[in-house]
């Protein structure tokens, strides 16, 4: 009974196609998530974690297409033809996925080219945040107010990102202003013993101090203090309110703009005196 019951097996067509599409399904699949998973671990050394996933999923999707295609051919799909009856509506959705494509093609120059990896904080246009994932048609950044925002990728290659973790060390950059009735030297010395003391604040590279010039209400100054991208908000939160704390310390006036008005006479037109001279 047995042996009638595999010699039935073995000579129906219709038992051996479903026994081969198992064996490429139950074969196939397993195979495909493996050699995915060896790429991505293989290009994550040089393309970065998040390029060695993207180009493992490439590898995975165009793997299950393979499997999918061995498995219609094991029931009789007729695949050439299918593709020339589909070749007009092809043409005609390949101009509708022209975008598609184009953020398809742009991701890949992006894993290539490494601007960012997952966890950095970028800059695009008007929108900062941390990179969470760089997918294949779009990038996922998660803004400082907890939203999610997804950039489609060929926004990133046209227009320009600003990577603000890329270095180790950054300069928090901050302008102030004081009375014109102060000593520039004095407020200088001020200045430079705040960032010299704030234990955020590298001492290499050495603070910058610059006098700007004179604005309309005050005498203008510019500190740049370097620390390491960790301490950035710290460092740009606390700065100000120990020069607030020095100045007022040191009773070095940080001004108001103002403006002197004046009636009456003062606003009076002068006079012009033309002298007549005799001719000669």
């Amino acid at each position: 009974m047995l042996a009638d019951l595999i010699s039935e097996f073995w000579t129906n067509p219709t038992y051996q196609r479903i026994a081969k599409v198992l064996v490429v399904a139950v074969t196939g699949i397993p195979g495909v998530m493996l050699i995915s998973r060896i790429v991505g671990r293989l290009l994550r050394h040089r393309l970065g974690q998040q390029g060695g996933e993207l180009l493992g999923k490439i590898v995975r999707y165009t793997g299950y297409v393979m499997v999918l295609v061995a498995i219609l051919q094991e029931f009789g799909f007729n695949l050439a033809a299918v593709l020339g009856a589909a070749g007009i509506a092809g043409v005609a959705i390949g101009f509708a996925s022209q975008t598609s494509l184009s953020n398809l093609i742009s991701g890949l120059f992006i894993v290539g080219e490494r601007p960012f990896e997952r966890g950095d904080i970028i800059e695009v246009g008007t929108i900062t945040g941390t990179v969470e994932e760089i997918g294949l048609m779009a990038l996922t950044l998660r803004t400082f107010d907890n939203r999610s925002v997804r950039i489609p990728n060929e926004m990133l290659v046209k227009n320009t990102v600003t990577t603000v973790t890329r270095y180790p060390i950054r300069r928090v950059d901050l302008t102030i202003g004081v009375a014109y009735t102060e000593k520039i030297d004095h407020v200088m010395r001020i200045l430079r013993e705040v960032a010299d003391i704030h234990p955020a604040v590298l001492d290499e590279p050495e603070t910058i101090i610059v006098f700007n010039g004179f604005g309309e209400s005050s005498l203008n100054f510019m500190i740049g203090a370097w620390t390491i991208k960790e301490d950035v908000l710290k460092v740009k939160n606390e700065i100000p309110l120990r020069i607030k704390e020095a100045f007022d310390r040191e009773g070095i006036e940080i001004p108001f703009p103002h403006r002197v008005l004046a009636t009456g006479k003062a606003m009076e037109p002068i006079p012009v005196v033309v002298r007549k001279t005799r001719p000669s």
